[in-house]
């Protein structure tokens, strides 16, 4: 049956991965600091284990995509009696559905597993203060039997009969993607002003322009970017008689952005804070041209969303957005993999990042950070192991990190489907309002929290804001 297919798959990878871990096998039901490589970013306790979590979801991630890539539900039809409707072999009772293992009801469930398995830990290392914690153990550690246990939910997610779950998490699905396109922007916030801090100490200290030249060039290109994305959307995603949203959330996000970009560069935030400048202006006004082009492209009206295949090869723009059938879900468009991208991007960061920013670090539950941490411990047999780095205390919120990840695998799983709403009574996936208006209002709230991080210091002078 099902379980049989999937739990082959999963050990089937995770045997490529055993070898790799022959002269450590008890690190498999051991602590994070076994694990560490060569490649590693850092020798920290904490570093090794939030990128093995994020490989778990991003792991979850590559089988989404396999199950929806185009013509797997063909292929798989081709086997004598693996899917329903096909011919039965003998003495073989059961038969696969491959509509529910391929498509986006594979997407559904396959994240519904990770989410789960997130959120279960989540609410696990609640209040952990240390690595004295028991639990802390759990956390760092047992990292075979953690896999058994999203295996097992995974196969369990595959019995879930239809009915009315899709529709349920679709709904489920836009709440976490909302919260986690913030947490996205939160990040990118972080990194904006973490990458022009770097720059400007290292062009203070070392006397060279390049660094100045470097962070001219690149604000220059991202605002030119930008600029460029307003000019298309007014072109392709407006109409003389008809988008009248479209027209509202281009010219507001752009104004937005304007008002931003003026903010961050007056005297009295720069007096304020030294380090706020157009570079994190012009990152956060991309990203919101982004968010605003993804909403658009979820707009069931066809007139405003034309297809980028329209608009590459001047075909009419009566075409709907995506594919000519709005029952097939092609997770391959423009907007979806950009989307995939910031997600790896942001994932791997949240993995690793170690911020100076102490508003930043506020809404990520996180504590100021110091660098990378040390070179590691070489233990008798050679091999070196990581540091723990939380004796005294935790660096990060184990829950809250652990519902960031919950929260990742809902987005994606928005993103591979499109943000298409499930029909329950045509089985096929259509465009929908709800998840225009969710992404728009995102961006909006992002771009509040963003000036917040500028002018919070200036309404709270007796608080500390370096």
């Amino acid at each position: 049956g099902r379980d049989c297919l999937f739990l082959c798959f999963f050990f089937s990878i995770l045997l490529l991965f055993l070898p790799l871990y022959h002269s450590q096998a008890s690190c498999l039901c051991g602590s994070a600091p076994c694990l560490l490589c060569g490649c590693c970013p850092s020798s920290n306790n904490s570093t090794i284990t939030r990128l093995v979590f994020s490989f778990f979801l991003l792991l979850g991630t590559m089988v989404s995509v396999i199950m929806i890539l185009p013509g797997m539900e063909t292929q798989l039809r081709k086997i004598p009696g693996f899917c329903q409707g096909g011919t039965t072999i003998p003495g073989i009772e059961n038969q696969f559905n491959c509509d529910v293992i391929v498509g986006y009801k594979s997407v559904y469930r396959m994240c519904f597993a990770m989410a789960c398995f997130f959120f279960l830990f989540s609410a696990i290392m609640i209040r952990v203060r240390s690595s004295k914690d028991p639990r802390a153990a759990l956390q760092n550690g047992f990292w075979f039997f953690k896999f058994l246990i999203l295996v097992g939910i995974t196969v369990g997610a595959f019995f879930i009969p239809d009915g009315t779950f899709h529709t349920v998490w679709f709904y489920f699905g836009v709440v976490g993607s909302f919260i986690f396109i913030l947490i996205q922007l939160i990040l990118l916030i972080d990194f904006a002003h973490s990458w022009n801090k770097i720059w400007v100490e290292n062009a203070e200290n070392t006397d060279n322009k390049c660094w100045f030249a470097g962070l001219l060039s690149f604000t220059v290109l991202q605002y030119a970017l930008a600029i460029t994305a307003v000019v298309l959307f007014y072109i392709h995603y407006t109409k003389p008689d008809d988008c009248t949203e479209h027209k509202v959330f281009i010219s507001l996000n752009l104004i937005f952005c304007i008002i931003i970009s003026v903010v961050s560069i007056l005297p009295k935030i720069q007096e304020a804070q030294p380090h706020s400048g157009l570079l994190q202006a012009s990152l956060i006004s991309l990203y919101t041209m982004y968010v605003t082009w993804s909403a658009m492209t979820n707009n069931p009206n066809r007139k405003c969303n034309p297809s980028l295949l329209s608009l590459v090869s001047n075909v009419s723009n009566s075409e709907p957005s995506g594919d000519s059938n709005p029952g097939q879900v092609q997770w391959w468009d423009a907007q979806g993999i950009v989307g995939l991208i910031i997600f790896l991007f942001c994932t791997l960061y949240a993995s690793i990042r170690s911020s100076s920013n102490t508003q930043v670090n506020k809404l990520m539950q996180t504590e100021e950070g110091g660098g990378s941490g040390g070179e590691g411990v070489v233990g008798e047999d050679g091999i070196r192991r990581a540091v723990d780095n939380e004796e005294d205390g935790v660096t990060y919120s184990y829950s809250f990190f652990h519902f960031h990840l919950f929260l990742a695998s809902l987005y994606i799983m928005m993103t591979l489907t499109n943000w298409y709403q499930p029909d329950t009574t045509t089985q096929a996936m259509q465009s929908s309002m709800p998840a225009v208006w969710v992404k728009m209002s995102s961006s909006w709230l992002g771009l509040g929290l963003y000036l917040w991080t500028l002018i919070a210091p200036l309404i709270f002078p007796d608080r500390d804001f370096n």
